[in-house]
């Protein structure tokens, strides 16, 4: 079960790099904003496998925050880039 944990951490070190990179490269605001959502779905996801490897849970409620957060904070980036705000 360790081997699917790493496999797993190795696709999700790899997910970061290509949205740090979309994110610093990205020619509009729209693909920088999309590159942050990916990143806190990555970072969402890495919270749930340490919950579930630590047997810690108080992660889970972590990260339903974090996501929920997150999830506004892209709407609210969207109504400011398309002048809503």
């Amino acid at each position: 079960m360790t081997y699917i944990f790493y496999i797993a951490l190795l696709f999700m070190m790899v997910g970061v790099a290509l949205a740090a990179i979309r994110f610093v490269k990205g020619p509009t605001a729209g693909d920088r904003s999309v590159a942050l959502d990916t990143l806190t779905t990555i970072m969402v996801a890495a919270l749930v496998m340490l919950a579930y490897i630590f047997d810690r849970y108080i992660y889970l409620d972590v990260a339903l925050v974090y996501g929920v957060l997150g999830f506004i904070g892209v709407i609210v980036l969207a109504r400011y880039l398309e002048g809503a705000l």
